[in-house]
């Protein structure tokens, strides 16, 4: 097939020589195919009539995607051109040939400072068969200067430069593995000016534990008239003014023969926007809607298995143990069994994929269990698939129907009735979620449960802030010594102590903070014991409160809360009442000032990859500025994680968290491709913020061996994608290697096909947010410290954790804490290394390495005093050593970490040297302001008053802070 955009003509175009007319061209661009007409000289109203063509695919999608015409004065005697205008028309409506009708279109500005006027009249649709007299279709770009490389084709190397294996710093270089493009037939002086071009390549990030994170690469500057590669697919598009940042060239026959493929790649999955529309006949060819429309539309039969009425007794028990088997072709599905029930209620849903479907008939078995021998048949129903109705969300439920059940010999209807109701669905039905699927028949029990998709909401957390000021009247148990008195406060699982009162006294005095983290609904008590120091290795409670968190303040600011005085109960006292009596005539008290904070965000994730920063109350909360729609397609080429039947097996699902929402896909068994095809959507915020994807190996499948309850379902992989590096209504299909590190390195573990559109609500608040903290402002106008922000880090995934597994099905332990990066703290010698060529790349071009501030050398001298043992043939044990030194060293971690961060500021501080308009605006500063009045702008600036200065970060470091090293290069 071909798509026929046929240039017509085009009116009142703006003069752009200096006779006061204009020399225009048409270029078009389809699917990164380009194709342009001749030029008509000095004509403000040209006409054409030329027809340019191009490959259409039918089974491609094309919803998404546009047509793009632009207009173009081509200048003479001095080669160039001058935009005209231009006009965008998306590709859902074209129209086959013989419905195309003449159209007219006003051009259109690309920017604020293009003046454009006009119209062009155009005529598109698809014909089946070459047009007559129309230019050659498939075009590389109109440049004279360019020849794309076919898949064969060697482009010079260069040596590898130094990979960076941290955070977002480990490159990749891609391509789709397109061969070469058809060159586009074109006017007489676009012929042996095609010259070779260097063929771009592309950039994607990871972090070093195997979790990939990706960004789309942005198209910098490039050449006018140059091949740009976006997202490993050519772009035949012209770029003017605008040139791309290269990376090292690689041999594409080297590159497709890889077997470790880290790149990203394209996919082109069938996008669901239509589907065969039912009725009676769901095989027919007619199309209706869908909102699912970023997945591939898979299609279920559903048997819906109700309730029976009258069923028959056995003439042996005189009762009956009803249950309903549903058979169709070779897959079999069977309801629980119920004791006793003449009139049974199950209420149990059967899914059938229609890829497996095998028979042309649907049999409804009803039976009676027996403990001894087969089982009797009470009756059957069967159903022509044929006949079967299509059911379109977001229509109602289908009404179930009594049958009457028949004898499964042929002669006649026999007693009872069975409730049932049976229709063709997509994964968009309700009963999806809850259906038995044909796919797992070999699960039983409680694996059933393990296998359904669900969404799970995290617990609201509050940081509790416990103030201990004073307590009065303490009475040691030894009456002939001064107490040594500290609070020791627990909340849950968290127990933290004040220090020693410093003055030996019956009323002593602490006044510190001490910091928890508590989830509703409140659970746990606040339980604090004033205890004594007898010993350095012994200490005594001398009085004890519990309090429910319930009664505490919520504070959503930096106000001060009202303290108040708790009396102490004397630990071990009160059994007897004459006792408690006499006990509350006199009591010990403490002075407490508690409140749970609502102004702070609750850190549960890394920093680097937080997915959301909204403060606890829900009263601060700003609208959101956008939709986030992820489309989990499947899975490719994935290893076996376990041995099953003397094979390895995977059964793998996947679980994607965003903000307070996590979603898990059904499990897909003993599959190396599964495909998932299921559709999911958030509210987005902050735009700079972070999706977090895993797949994992499902090991609770109810398999009844001995210690399977105690299995831990292992990790495949995990990819990241940031929001601020998406274009707003863009959709994004890609396959995504899962990365795990391995003592020999990376190792690929499979691919994740997704579909991701982000979609903006407000492009002003977009903006606005650029200017904002990343976090509330009560994490900079009372911060924590970095110690605290660690342990409560931990004590959130904690709560997180528990409280997840405890929904059904269960999202598990080590799912939670791989998602939320519970080791992140940990040292790595990679991650190490990566970070310091990451600094010294910055530093080199200020200063000489052996000058570098050794604060960001320290964290790492240590790992490469291992490396350094290692590398010159020291025993193994010596480098086990030196490494195990490290990671024994409780602030390495947190060095590391910082480290991370100073590194990310030199990718961002590198990118910015890259960018040209920071250094014309610095420059054109520097022209017109002398030297000493900057000076003196700047003294002033640093010596202003108090009442002038904020604890807020200004707006420029937040537009910094916001900003990815990526964006950065790109600007």
């Amino acid at each position: 097939m071909k798509l026929v955009v046929e240039v017509i003509d085009a009116h009142g175009l703006v003069p752009k020589d200096a006779a006061g007319s204009a020399s225009p061209y048409v270029e078009v661009d389809f699917d990164n195919q380009l194709s342009r007409t001749k030029t008509v000289p000095r004509n403000l109203n040209p006409i054409w009539n030329q027809k340019l063509l191009f490959d259409f695919d039918l089974t491609k999608n094309y919803h998404y995607q546009h047509i793009e015409v632009s207009v173009y004065h081509e200048r003479r005697p001095v080669p160039g051109t001058n935009f005209l205008g231009r006009v965008r028309i998306s590709s859902s409506n074209i129209v086959r040939k013989g419905d195309d009708v003449y159209q007219r279109f006003q051009l259109e500005s690309k920017s604020l400072f293009s003046f454009v006027r006009g119209e062009i009249g155009l005529k598109i649709y698809i014909s089946p068969e070459p047009e007559p007299n129309s230019l050659l279709n498939l075009a590389q770009p109109p440049s004279v200067h360019c020849r794309t490389p076919k898949l064969t084709d060697t482009v010079p190397t260069s040596p590898p430069s130094q990979t960076s294996l941290a955070d977002d710093s480990i490159k990749f270089i891609k391509n789709n593995g397109n061969s070469e493009l058809p060159l586009a037939e074109s006017d007489s002086n676009q012929t042996e000016a095609n010259s070779r071009s260097d063929f771009p390549t592309e950039e994607s990030t990871s972090e070093i534990d195997g979790t990939a994170e990706f960004r789309p690469e942005t198209i910098h500057h490039v050449h006018k008239n140059q091949v740009v590669q976006q997202h490993g697919v050519l772009l035949g598009k012209r770029a003017e003014g605008v040139q791309l940042t290269m990376q090292r060239p690689i041999s594409l026959q080297a590159r497709a023969s890889n077997e470790d493929d880290f790149e990203v790649k394209e996919a082109n999955p069938q996008l669901g926007e239509h589907w065969p529309n039912g009725g009676r006949g769901w095989m027919s060819g007619e199309r209706m809607a869908n909102t699912f429309d970023l997945v591939e539309q898979t299609f279920y039969l559903y048997v819906r298995v109700v309730k029976a009425k009258d069923l028959p007794p056995s003439s042996i028990t005189a009762s009956c143990d009803p249950y309903v088997e549903v058979k169709l072709g070779n897959y079999k599905g069977r309801t629980r069994h119920l004791d006793r029930k003449t009139n049974p209620e199950w209420n149990q849903v059967f899914a059938f994929s229609k890829e497996r479907i095998q028979s042309s008939v649907l049999e409804v078995f009803v039976k009676d269990k027996e403990m001894v021998g087969r089982d009797d048949y009470l009756g059957w129903v069967v159903f022509d698939l044929n006949e079967v109705p299509t059911r379109v969300p977001p229509d109602s439920p289908l009404a179930p129907q009594w049958y009457r059940l028949e004898d499964r010999r042929g002669d006649g209807k026999v007693r009872g009735e069975i409730m049932l109701a049976v229709w063709m669905g997509t994964q968009a039905d309700e009963a999806f979620t809850d259906a038995w699927h044909a796919d797992a028949a070999s699960v039983y029990g409680e694996g059933v449960f393990n296998v359904r998709s669900k969404v799970y909401i995290s617990p609201k957390l509050w940081y509790l802030r416990v103030n201990v000021i004073e307590a009065q009247d303490i009475i040691p148990n030894d009456r002939s010594r001064l107490p040594e008195v500290f609070v020791k406060v627990q909340v849950g699982n968290q127990v933290l102590r004040t220090g020693i009162c410093p003055a030996r006294t019956a009323n002593p005095l602490w006044n510190e903070d001490l910091v928890f983290v508590a989830a509703e609904p409140f659970e746990e008590q606040l339980v604090l014991t004033v205890e004594d120091q007898v010993h350095p290795s012994k200490d005594e409670v001398l009085g004890r409160i519990s309090l429910p968190l319930t009664v505490f303040e919520k504070r959503l600011d930096h106000r001060p809360v009202h303290s108040r005085w708790f009396n102490l109960e004397k630990f071990g006292f009160g059994m007897l009442e004459a006792d408690r009596r006499k006990e509350l005539k006199f009591s010990s008290r403490i002075h407490l000032r508690v409140c749970l904070e609502g102004g702070y965000h609750v850190m549960d994730e890394s920093t680097m990859y937080i997915s959301d920063q909204r403060p606890t109350a829900k009263q601060l909360w700003k609208p959101p500025v956008g939709v986030l729609e992820v489309g989990i397609l499947g899975a490719q080429g994935l290893l076996p994680m376990k041995m099953k039947d003397g094979r390895g097996s995977t059964d793998a699902y996947c679980v994607a968290k965003y903000g307070q929402k996590w979603v898990r896909t059904r499990t897909i068994l003993d599959n190396f491709s599964p495909k998932w095809n299921e559709q999911y959507t958030w509210e987005v915020y902050d735009p700079c913020t972070v999706l977090t994807l895993g797949v994992f190996d499902n090991c609770h499948l109810g398999t009844g061996k001995p210690g399977a309850g105690a299995a831990r379902d292992s990790r495949i992989g995990k990819v990241r994608i940031r929001l601020s590096s998406l274009e707003a209504h863009r959709v994004y299909t890609h396959s995504y290697p899962l990365l795990v590190l391995h003592p020999s390195g990376l190792k690929k573990m499979g691919e994740l096909q997704l579909a991701v559109r982000f979609t903006t609500l407000s492009l002003a608040h977009m903006i606005y947010l650029y200017g904002r903290p990343l976090l509330p402002k009560m994490h900079y106008l009372h911060p924590f410290t970095v110690n605290q922000l660690d342990s409560l880090r931990y004590q959130a995934m904690s709560i997180v954790a528990a409280r997840l597994g405890r929904a059904e099905p269960p999202l598990r332990k080590e799912v939670v804490e791989y998602m939320l990066d519970v080791d992140s703290h940990m040292w790595s010698m990679r991650r190490s290394k990566a970070n310091f060529f990451r600094i010294m790349s910055l530093l080199s071009g200020m200063v000489s390495v052996n000058r570098a501030d050794t604060t960001n050398v320290l964290p790492i001298y240590v790992p490469y005093r291992a490396m350094e043992l290692q590398a010159t043939g020291r025993r193994p044990d010596e480098v086990r050593q030196a490494e195990k030194h490290c990671r024994q060293d409780s602030d390495s971690g947190r060095r590391y970490s910082n480290t991370g961060g100073k590194a990310s500021v030199s990718a961002k501080l590198e990118g910015s040297k890259s960018n040209q308009l920071v250094f014309f605006v610095c420059a054109a500063v520097l022209y017109v302001t002398p030297i000493h009045v900057m000076i003196l702008v700047a003294g002033l600036y640093v010596l202003r008053h108090p009442r002038f200065r904020s604890k807020l970060p200004s707006v420029p470091s937040n537009f910094f802070r916001r900003l990815t090293a990526d964006m950065l290069y790109g600007m």
